[in-house]
């Protein structure tokens, strides 16, 4: 029994260290997707780099993440909720180091912007921004909390993302055929857009793996409608 004991307490000891990790991860991110939209506002070219530079510890976390996790799956041949853990874990990963190259793009777009006068009153893109934050925030706290209802609210509210998307879209591709001398500040302006927008669809990806993880159901690709009567 007490062999047993150490065991766990040993798996749980481990596991908490991959929490730990994956949330420090998470908190690296939120920032760099903040501190790009600050750039832009500010016109602070500094911060835009400070992002950039950021992204190499992004990308060091996630590879000993995985190597954490595939330790403990050679080591401790875990199964049901345990395994669940960890493959959510290792996806959860790799769906933040992508919205951290995704925040790279918004920064290199920010310094060559910073150039040039604004091209319009950043009201909508700072909007997008934060509620991409949020979306990255709830989802891990809903990881956290093993909260499927709350990973569930993430993922719906990439509908919001996308609907400010295309309006900001539809407006920036006014000023390109009006003026034809804003085409390539609109064109870095669609380019921040688009990225935020990638940033939501991964955010969404995390609540759909925390799904996964707490309750061992699959709701990737299904519409919202058909998730709610699932519920």
């Amino acid at each position: 029994m007490q062999g047993k004991a150490n065991v766990e307490r040993h798996r749980d000891q481990d596991f908490e260290k991959i929490r730990q990790s994956l949330l420090r991860m998470g908190g690296l991110v939120e920032r760099m997707i903040s501190e790009a939209m600050a750039a832009l506002v500010e016109r602070d070219t500094s911060r835009a780099q400070a992002v950039i530079r950021t992204d190499a510890d992004v990308d060091q976390l996630e590879k000993e993440l995985d190597n954490a996790c595939y330790a403990v799956l050679a080591l401790q041949q875990p199964t049901a909720v345990d395994l669940r853990f960890l493959v959510a874990v290792m996806k959860i990963s790799t769906d933040l180091e992508r919205m951290g190259d995704s925040a790279v793009n918004v920064a290199q777009a920010v310094e060559i912007l910073n150039q040039e006068p604004p091209l319009k009153p950043y009201i909508d893109l700072p909007r997008l921004a934060v509620i991409t934050q949020e979306m990255v925030r709830d989802a891990l706290d809903s990881f956290v909390r093993r909260d499927a209802r709350a990973a569930f609210e993430v993922c719906r509210r990439d509908d919001e993302v996308d609907a400010l998307y295309r309006q900001l879209f539809r407006e920036l591709l006014t000023y390109m055929i009006e003026d034809p001398r804003t085409v390539a500040r609109a064109l870095h302006l669609l380019l921040i857009a688009r990225n935020y927008e990638r940033i939501a669809d991964h955010a969404t990806n995390i609540g759909e793996d925390v799904v996964f993880y707490v309750e061992g159901r699959d709701i990737r690709h299904l519409a919202p409608v058909d998730i709610a009567e699932r519920q």
